[in-house]
Order: C-alpha cells, then sequence, then structure tokens
C-alpha cells in the first residue's frame, strides 16, 4: 500500500526525519522544521507556557484551560475518576454529570494531575557508574542505584516528584521535575453514550461524532489552585488547513527497535498479548451478563481491552506485511553500513545487535510463563502480593532493592497501597478464577506457578476463600501489615496473604530471569545502538515514546479514502443523521439530553475533526493548539490508517489522522445540553 512508503527514514546526516514526524522532547523541539515548513518560531516563553500547561491525568494527557486550576481531558481517560465517584444508584458514566456551581464539584478518591515543573540532563552522571562495571548486571545494578540518589537529592530538595527518565533505549537519561495536584475535582462530563457514539464500531475510524472530553479542577488547600499557564480558548477552532501543535503524554512507540526485536514482536510478542487481552476480555463479557450491575462494574475494563485489541491489529497487520518489514531490515543495514565506513566505531558498535539477537532468541520458551505467572485481574491479589514483596525488599540494603522498593518511591507504594478505593469482589472473584484455570489450562499443571497458586485444588474455590475471607479489604488491615514486621507475613492465615506468599519467589525468579536476560541486554545494547545513531545522524530524530510529555505537529485537513473525499471536520448534522439512520439503535442511540435539546443546538457547529501530528494512544486528552497557543480542540483517537505508527511515522498522504473534539462543538454542548453556562464562561470569559 501507498501509505507505507513513509516508512523508510531518509536516512542523511542532514536529516532522517520525514514530513511531520515526531513525538519530540522539550528539550529538543523539532525548530528547524517547523520554521521551515509552518513559518513558525516560538519564543522560549511560549514553550514553556504549553509545558506547564499540559498536566498529566490517570496516566494520559490533558490542559489547563482557566487561570483557576480548571483542567480538560478526555471522557474515556476521566472514566476512572467518573467510576470511583459511581455507585450502583447513581452511575455517572450514564447520567453524565455538571456541577451547579463550583462548590458542588466532586473530590475524587486519590484523583491526581502532574506537571512537568523543569528536567534536567543527567546522562554523563548515569553514564559515569555505569562504565566502572564488569558487565551488563553490573551496569544496571550501578545504573538503578545512582538513579535513586539523583531522585532522593532531588526529592529533598525540592519537594517535586523526581524521576530519571531512560530516552533513545538507555541513550539519555533525563531528570523529570514535576509538580503534583493531589486533589482533584470532577466539574462537568457528558453521558458516556454520548462521548463514546457508535461505540467501537465507529472507533478507529472517522468521521465521527462524538462528545469526549470531561471537565476537572485541581485544588490546593481546598481551593482551586493557581494556574497562570493555561490554554486560552479559542472561539474559531481548528480551520481548515491550520498549523497546530499537540502537547501531550504518548504512552509507546517501538521506532527505534532492531529488526530482532521487531521479529519477536511480530511473531510471539504480539500473538501472546492478544491471547492474554482476549481472555480476560471474554471473562468480563461473561460476568457482565448476570445483572445490570455486574455490567456496569465490567464495563469499563470490556472497553478498554476492546481498544486495546483493535489497536494491536492494526499494529500487527503493519509488522507482517512483509515490504514494510523489509524496509525495517534495509533501514538497520543503512545504520550498519555507515557504521562500517568508520572501522573505531563499528567496533564499539556493532557487537550490539547480535547480542539483542541472542537474547531474543531465548525469549519465547518463557513467554507464556512470564505472562501467566501473575494474579493481575485481582486488585486484591495484586495488592497482597506487593505486601509480601515490600516486606523481602525492604529487608535488603536500599541499593539491592527493586527499584519501586528504593527509599525515594516507598511512599508512592504505600498510598498505592492503602487508597481507600473499594473492591468489586464479584468481579474480582470472577475473573481471578477465570485467570487461574485459563493459566492452567496453558501452562499445565506442573508449571511452578500453578502448583504454588492453585495445586491440585479447584481454582474457583481457592480464588473464593482468598477473595471471601480476606481482610486485605480494609485499608487498617493494609496498613497494619506493611508497618508490622516481616514475622506477621510469614504467620498470617489470611488466605490471600498465604496465596501472595506462595507464588511470590516464582514471580520473584521469572522477573529476575527476564531483567538478567533481556531488560539488562537491551538497556546496555541499546545505549550502543543510540550511540551509533547519534555519531551518524546527530540528534535530529526523537526518542521513542514513553508516557513522557512531547510536542507534535501538522496541520487540520482532510483526505482522500479509496474513491471518496473525507471532510475534516464533522457537525451535529451528522451526529443526528447517524442516529437517526441507524433508527436510535445501539451503539448508535442518543441519550435523552441530546435528543431533547435537537432544536435548541446550532447543527451547524464543528464536532469532530482531524489532523495529521504523530500521536498515538497516550495523546488522549492533549490539547490540540494553534500557533498562537490556544486550544482549538482535544485530541481523542485515531483513523485506522494510523494504526501500525507504534512501528513507524505514517505519511499524512496516505490517508493517516489523529481525530479530536472541536472547541466550538464543546462550547455549543455546555450551553445548549448540559446547561453549564458557568463552565463555558470560565472558558471563554463571557
Amino acid at each position: 500500500m501507498k501509505r507505507f512508503l513513509a516508512i523508510f527514514l531518509v536516512l542523511t546526516f542532514i536529516s532522517p526525519i520525514f514530513a511531520d514526524e515526531g513525538m519530540w522532547t522539550f528539550d529538543n523541539p523539532p525548530l528547524k522544521q517547523w520554521k521551515e515548513r509552518y513559518n513558525f518560531e516560538p519564543t522560549q516563553d511560549w514553550m514553556d507556557n504549553v509545558r506547564l500547561a499540559s498536566p498529566k491525568v490517570n496516566g494520559s494527557s490533558a490542559g489547563f484551560v482557566s487561570a483557576n486550576g480548571l483542567i480538560i481531558t478526555n471522557h474515556h481517560v476521566a472514566a476512572g475518576y467518573i467510576e470511583r465517584l459511581s455507585t450502583k444508584e447513581r452511575n455517572l458514566m450514564k447520567t453524565g454529570f455538571t456541577a451547579a456551581n463550583q462548590a458542588a464539584e466532586l473530590k475524587v478518591p486519590n484523583g491526581e494531575a502532574s506537571v512537568l515543573a523543569s528536567f534536567e540532563n543527567v546522562t554523563d552522571r548515569i553514564r559515569g557508574v555505569e562504565n566502572g562495571a564488569k558487565d551488563d548486571a553490573g551496569a544496571a545494578n550501578n545504573r538503578i542505584n545512582e538513579i535513586a540518589k539523583i531522585e532522593k537529592e532531588c526529592n529533598d530538595a525540592t519537594k517535586l516528584r523526581c524521576n530519571v527518565t531512560s530516552f533513545y533505549s538507555g541513550g539519555e537519561y533525563w531528570l523529570y521535575r514535576h509538580k503534583v495536584y493531589s486533589d482533584v475535582r470532577l466539574v462537568q462530563a457528558p453521558e458516556e453514550q454520548a462521548a463514546f457514539f457508535g461505540g467501537d464500531y465507529d472507533n478507529f475510524v472517522y468521521p465521527r461524532h462524538d462528545l469526549d472530553y470531561t471537565f476537572l479542577r485541581a485544588y490546593e488547600n481546598d481551593k482551586p489552585a493557581s494556574t497562570p499557564n493555561y490554554f486560552k480558548w479559542s472561539a474559531e477552532g481548528a480551520k481548515d488547513g491550520e498549523f497546530i501543535l499537540v502537547s501531550g503524554y504518548p504512552g509507546s512507540t517501538a521506532r527505534l527497535l532492531t529488526v530482532a526485536q521487531l521479529g519477536y514482536q511480530r511473531d510471539v510478542g504480539n500473538p501472546l498479548q492478544k491471547q492474554v487481552w482476549e481472555l480476560r476480555r471474554k471473562s468480563l463479557e461473561k460476568y457482565s451478563k448476570g445483572s445490570d450491575e455486574q455490567f456496569r462494574q465490567a464495563w469499563p475494563g470490556m472497553r478498554g481491552l476492546a481498544n486495546s485489541l483493535k489497536r494491536l491489529e492494526g499494529q500487527q497487520d503493519g509488522l507482517t506485511n512483509p515490504r514494510n518489514f523489509a524496509k525495517k531490515v534495509a533501514e538497520e543495514k543503512e545504520l550498519q553500513d555507515k557504521l562500517k565506513a568508520k572501522p573505531d566505531l563499528n567496533k564499539q558498535y556493532a557487537p550490539a545487535w547480535t547480542n539483542i539477537s541472542k537474547a531474543y532468541a531465548s525469549l519465547p520458551k518463557m513467554a507464556n510463563r512470564i505472562a501467566y505467572s501473575n494474579v493481575s485481574p485481582s486488585r486484591l491479589a495484586t495488592i497482597a502480593l506487593q505486601i509480601v514483596t515490600y516486606h523481602k525488599e525492604v529487608a535488603k540494603h536500599n541499593d539491592s532493592r527493586f527499584p519501586e522498593f528504593r527509599e525515594t518511591r516507598l511512599g508512592g507504594f504505600k498510598s498505592s497501597v492503602m487508597s481507600p478505593a473499594s473492591f468489586n469482589l464479584d468481579l474480582e472473584e470472577a475473573t481471578l478464577t477465570d485467570w487461574l484455570e485459563n493459566a492452567r489450562r496453558i501452562l499445565g499443571n506442573t508449571d511452578p506457578f500453578i502448583k504454588a497458586a492453585i495445586g491440585d485444588a479447584n481454582a474457583a474455590e481457592v480464588v473464593k476463600r482468598a477473595i471471601r475471607e480476606t481482610t486485605l479489604k480494609d485499608p487498617a488491615a493494609r496498613k497494619a501489615l506493611v508497618d508490622g514486621p516481616a514475622s506477621a507475613i510469614d504467620s498470617s492465615t489470611d488466605p490471600m496473604v498465604a496465596l501472595a506468599r506462595r507464588i511470590e519467589p516464582i514471580v520473584r525468579e521469572l522477573r529476575v530471569w527476564n531483567e538478567t536476560n533481556i531488560t539488562n541486554v537491551d538497556t546496555a545494547n541499546g545505549t550502543k545502538i543510540a550511540q551509533a545513531r547519534f555519531a551518524v545522524y546527530g540528534r535530529t530524530m526523537p526518542p521513542d515514546a514513553n508516557s513522557t510529555l512531547r510536542i507534535e505537529y501538522g496541520k487540520v485537513h482532510g483526505y482522500g479514502e479509496d474513491t471518496t473525499l473525507i471532510p475534516y471536520k464533522t457537525t451535529f448534522y451528522g451526529l443526528y443523521d447517524r442516529w437517526l439512520s441507524f433508527d436510535g439503535k445501539e451503539p448508535f442511540d442518543l441519550p435523552t439530553t441530546l435528543i431533547s435539546r435537537k432544536d435548541k443546538i446550532d447543527l451547524s457547529t464543528p464536532l469532530n475533526f482531524v489532523y495529521s501530528a504523530d500521536t498515538i494512544g497516550g495523546n488522549s486528552g492533549s490539547p490540540v493548539i494553534n500557533r498562537a497557543g490556544e486550544f482549538v480542540g482535544i485530541n481523542f483517537d485515531s483513523n485506522n490508517q494510523k494504526l501500525s505508527n507504534r512501528y513507524w511515522y505514517i505519511d499524512e498522504n496516505e490517508g493517516s489522522r489523529a481525530v479530536g473534539v472541536h472547541s466550538q462543538g464543546i462550547i455549543e454542548a455546555l450551553r445548549k445540553v448540559y446547561d453549564a453556562d458557568w463552565v463555558a464562561a470560565e472558558l471563554t470569559g463571557k
């Protein structure tokens, strides 16, 4: 297909970046491309405002849109928060929510937003401790220890949340300092059916007609936070042909992986991931059929897994296309050939590809054990396992612990374990039972994890006792176990603690194997390959996405598909046409608010739109802004043509598009549908 011509990077010293490619870090924005392609030259103040106006919420992207802590993100990003505020009697996912005023905003249990306050390159410091090691394991241990020291020094000095993050497969390390807002409240959210109109049929397609947005607010000292860095609301919104930028936290790309790593993903990793997700989804679907309340409990997981599976299918289609893969092979060979022209560099870096290839040759035989030897479907069981592991780790010297149990991170661990959020016990029992039964079928009765978890017993009986009789449902009981002596774990008769105690050595063994044989090899040799790229091309390409703040760019415009043209925008006319064309049948039904307010809405108002920025999962909730830094829309999806962009950039000329909610459509909904004039006034000043 024509769109895959964009895969092959132009491997020249000048620039290997193609068109509007790239999820760029704020320390290295593509200033040259912006100026040459769009005559855009932002000031440092402009860049700083974008960074400080781009919080991370619930693991995804968001934007401040007022000076009083008002945040916009996607409904599907905030869904976990909305669920925490919902009950059997008050299902806010179904009914939506609009606070009557600021005082009526709902505090989200354990809600959080964080902003990248500053950053610093610490590569030389990390490299200094790695260079003195005898082997990869030693370098990894030295690196982890030094990262812990850097983070602790930063935490003590700034009181900010400090994290050292790796880029370019270990080619660079940066210290990121985040300001955290631990009081977040729900302001306004449409019904899920308005936000996810069309359901999975319309997911990853365009045209779309979704009100996929939600407003939250950050608070400090029980008052709305002062956020002088925010995106002013554009009255006109996104316009056809307009240059736009997107700031957010793209989750994960794999564009810099070696051919061996990509081959593993194609042949083993992705098929295995599909199997795991399909089993999890089927388990939730079975549970959801029990009652309306069980459906409510299971639906977020079902929707998330359906979304992940659809995205994975598109990614795998790209990898299994021989032509596509051949281009990745050619790209790797091109870099290696350039190294061969410089014998000193070739001697230093060429073995890295061989080392990674050997490592991944050993992974398939362990893949099933690593994938299934866990209790991830159950939050209760996961917490129990974490507590057991915690006591084993804190008994060690700080430098020898797993990273998440180093002193600098214990606060976050304890906060997570002590969370007062309630448990859906029936759901956890059903899904953990299915998980262990499937694990036994796949791994076999003699597998060490299966023997430790359930042995010859009936999985349902083991799980039922563990879920129903455990005291860990009570935060006070969890706190007592964490704060108490390790002997309390060893002597505990709590069935969930006992289950965790039995499986912990197996989970630990597999983790250590993976870190020793795969992760450490990846990092050590990935660093060398990154250094080889720097030596040949300079720093002219962005690192792979890793859930850190990035900025992307492109333009608003439609595209051709087969023999037709797709417009850059949709309107409320299209929403109601789709509803009527399907006779209002699920998933093309509309909530009563949109039906009853149809005659009040200006149906020509833009609702959704498409643009060519290089986005991926995690960019959900990202503000889409114009060159003036004004909010013109919010990213919420992409089309099918873009799904394989995890592995390579797909050029805009091949129909690759991100999808957003238009700023005009949001204001129209606030004023005409949800009676939220006070929110619209805060956004627009009118």
